[in-house]
């Protein structure tokens, strides 16, 4: 794999594959450098089950604009070789950030393979722009610490040590993502180790115009799925920050000092 320059040069892209994330939805959250490469590609293949066409309007007016929601990595995989072989740029547009549940690994090697070139962007991760909705911190010092990204095991199994009801033992801020058909299994695991009234923010679609927030008590994270019939797209935040605490941070107590400053008694 041949590496990219740094930076994206508005009049002379590379050919090559842009793996980008485009955030959990709102076109507003996308990385500079993503919204840069999305204005003068030549190819851009998006997800349409999960991206919102608002994003292509960032996109010139003569791009080839592919959806990929109906077609295997054997369909898409020969488009994106092809046209970089035939000098254009190529963005493979992804939902939330490329890192997370994206499917890009098998790309990646089947793109090296055949010596094509590629980059992968960052996007902005569904549980960062829940957070920000929700205006909570997922880490308050004396109360949690640590956030897990997690789902439970449906068509794609998840490893024995990673099981849910093992992860929930840590009782941190756990970022449950594809589990909604599977929410019934999930909330049972979660009562093995949280109480019932621990807080769960149910997130669909967030940064879509038909963004849904719910926080209900985790015994009823279940029912309330269910009765806003919520089958995809939908994020849990479960974590003790959901309620009112009052940690502080020693990064800017006025008796902790640091290098740039000294403490203040």
């Amino acid at each position: 794999m041949s590496k990219l320059s740094d930076k994206t040069k508005l009049d002379c892209l590379e050919s090559a594959v842009y793996i980008v994330g485009a955030g959990p939805g709102d076109p507003d959250l996308l990385t500079v450098k993503a919204h840069k490469l999305l204005a003068i590609a030549d190819v851009i293949l998006f997800a349409d089950s999960l991206v919102p066409t608002q994003i292509l309007d960032i996109c010139r007016q003569d791009a080839e604009i592919i959806q990929t929601a109906n077609k295997t990595l054997e369909e898409i995989l020969p488009i994106m070789i092809e046209a970089v072989r035939s000098h254009k740029s190529v963005v493979r547009l992804h939902s939330g950030d490329p890192s997370l549940y994206s499917a890009i690994h098998e790309q990646m090697q089947l793109l090296a393979a055949a010596n094509i070139p590629f980059e992968v962007i960052p996007g902005i991760s569904a549980f960062q722009a829940a957070a920000a909705k929700l205006k909570i911190e997922l880490t308050i010092p004396g109360l949690v610490q640590t956030i897990i990204l997690t789902r439970i095991s449906g068509r794609t199994e998840v490893p024995a040590t990673e099981e849910l009801a093992s992860l929930a033992a840590h009782q941190a801020s756990l970022c449950l993502y594809l589990s909604a058909r599977h929410v019934v299994d999930a909330q049972a695991k979660l009562l093995e180790h949280y109480p019932a009234q621990t807080q769960v923010a149910i997130c669909f679609r967030v940064g879509w115009p038909d963004e849904k927030i719910r926080v209900v008590p985790l015994q009823e994270m279940a029912s309330c799925t269910h009765e806003e019939q919520l089958l995809r797209t939908t994020l849990y935040i479960i974590s003790p920050a959901l309620l009112a605490a009052t940690g502080r941070s020693r990064l800017y107590h006025p008796e902790h000092n640091h290098l740039f400053r000294s403490s203040h008694h």
